[in-house]
């Protein structure tokens, strides 16, 4: 099983599965891969509270993926830890490379 499981490519770009751990004591994007659940795993130091852990995902995908802010949106899970997200206008072997990067070996 690798975190490719966590990804899949859709005619608008790619939806990523992801878990998310808000309040966290730094961020961290991503922490790792949840060979049950099939998501990618992430810590984000804002609460979730009033959108603003949402907020921090979203702008931090952006950032990892080099997009804008408005190419990255919440299609499932917008008041829960697990969430799909859609990433537009960026190729699927790219995010599978960013990931591959940055998520510990023990991920694939």
């Amino acid at each position: 099983m690798s975190f490719e499981d966590a990804l899949k490519k859709v005619d608008a770009g790619v939806i990523i599965d992801i878990e998310v751990t808000p309040g966290s004591k730094k961020l961290c994007i991503p922490s790792g891969y949840n060979l049950w659940r099939k998501r990618v795993e992430v810590r984000l130091s804002q609460s979730a509270q009033k959108g603003k852990a949402n907020e921090q995902l979203i702008s931090s995908l952006a950032e990892l993926f080099q997009l804008r802010s408005t190419d990255v949106s919440i299609v499932n899970g917008m008041h829960n830890s697990k969430k799909s997200l859609l990433l537009e206008n960026v190729e699927y072997d790219t995010v599978v490379r960013i990931l591959k990067d940055r998520l510990p070996e023990h991920a694939d």
